[in-house]
């Protein structure tokens, strides 16, 4: 199944079928691609979203990047949990979001190789540019 996580339905889908997922996506809100591909994330290392920072960093920037991470968390336990109800409903089991989005087989995750920073990824992650560019004549 070829599906986007930012709304799991398709991975509910492919669980309840037992059929591998295709993830093709920009970014999850609150950073869940790097928790869910179990790729290291440090805070030190790579900019959270919406920091204005790049990857090299004096000491308070990480710290200004640690902290903006942390609402994080709580926002996107709030966002997704109507997804894991519906999804703990439908395969009649406790499911949470996160278990649906380990599931996935690849992860395409679009890239501008100009615009964002540079940050580790996991095997099952391939790094997909120029989706959406036009051809030039």
């Amino acid at each position: 199944v070829l599906t986007d996580p930012v709304i799991p339905c398709g991975q509910i889908l492919a669980e309840h079928l037992s059929v591998p997922s295709v993830f093709f996506l920009r970014g999850l809100p609150c950073g869940l691609e790097f928790e869910a591909t179990q790729c290291p994330s440090p805070p030190s290392y790579v900019p959270r979203a919406f920091s204005e920072h790049t990857d090299r960093m004096d000491f308070f920037q990480r710290v200004k990047n640690l902290i903006f991470g942390i609402p994080n968390y709580f926002l996107c336990d709030f966002a997704f949990q109507p997804y894991a109800k519906l999804a703990s409903e439908f395969l009649q089991r406790d499911v949470t979001v996160m278990d649906l989005l380990h599931q996935a087989s690849i992860w395409l995750i679009r890239l501008d190789f100009v615009l964002d920073n540079p940050r580790p990824l996991m095997p099952n992650s391939i790094a997909i540019g120029g989706v959406n560019c036009a051809h030039k004549k």
